[in-house]
């Protein structure tokens, strides 16, 4: 299957930025940058989110971690196995995050950051050869499971799809070709009609007469509207 990406492909290619909820953001911030290594970047009041903040730590240029400081966030208590999986082999509730795995270029630079996190008086396991990648384990604040891991080459399908999970989750023949090679999908120019409101698709978490009137607006409108280009911080 190829992996080159045209510039009029539509299809994702990378993470933009990981959000993480937090009570306590500065502790976020001095766990990422000093056990992690992470540069702080961003932290600006949430754009459009009264009384939020949004804090962002760089990974690399187009890659960040970012945390999502909301009031209400110091009132919802923290469960593991419900909201935390608390560990990367332990539930939690479907939707949320069971575990965050970062990346190095090699098992050097892994056995390089665990020396750094231990450095810094945190537990890490490992590393683990899953074959796939090499990893770490650990925690960070507010009951987050992180790993560290490496590659050498790509994941081979042919290799790491296993026909007998297939088979239990239900996937097809048909449907596992479909999935290893999804259609090729250029793109109208951003012309394609907002679809009406379908409650058999995921939809976000608002009330239906805010998701009515957003999913109304036209997409210019939303723009104008909710766009805050800015930086808090000009020159």
């Amino acid at each position: 299957m190829a992996d080159s990406v045209t510039a009029s492909s539509a299809r994702i290619n990378g993470v933009h930025h990981l959000a993480i909820s937090t009570a306590d953001i500065k502790s976020q911030i001095e766990f990422f940058t000093d056990v992690l290594g992470a540069e702080l970047v961003a932290l600006f009041w949430m754009h459009g989110v009264p009384g939020g903040w949004h804090g962002f730590c760089r990974l690399n240029d187009h890659c960040s971690v970012a945390f999502v400081h909301l009031p209400a966030n110091a009132d919802i208590e923290a469960t593991q196995g419900v909201t935390h999986a608390g560990n990367g082999a332990g539930s939690s509730a479907p939707g949320t995050t069971q575990h965050i795995a970062f990346r190095v270029d090699s098992l050097e630079e892994l056995l390089n950051m665990r020396d750094r996190i231990r450095s810094r008086g945190v537990n890490v396991m490992g590393h683990v050869d899953h074959g796939m990648c090499q990893s770490i384990y650990f925690a960070g604040p507010e009951g987050l499971t992180l790993e560290v891991a490496t590659s050498d080459t790509p994941v081979d399908g042919d290799a790491w799809i296993d026909p007998e999970v297939v088979e239990l989750a239900g996937i097809s023949a048909e449907e596992l070709q479909r999935y290893r090679n999804p259609a090729a999908y250029a793109g109208e120019g951003g012309g394609v009609a907002q679809p009406p409101i379908d409650p058999s698709k995921p939809q976000m978490g608002y009330s239906q007469r805010a998701l009515e009137a957003m999913m109304a607006m036209s997409d210019e409108d939303i723009t104008a509207s909710a766009s805050y280009a800015e930086p808090p911080v000009t020159t």
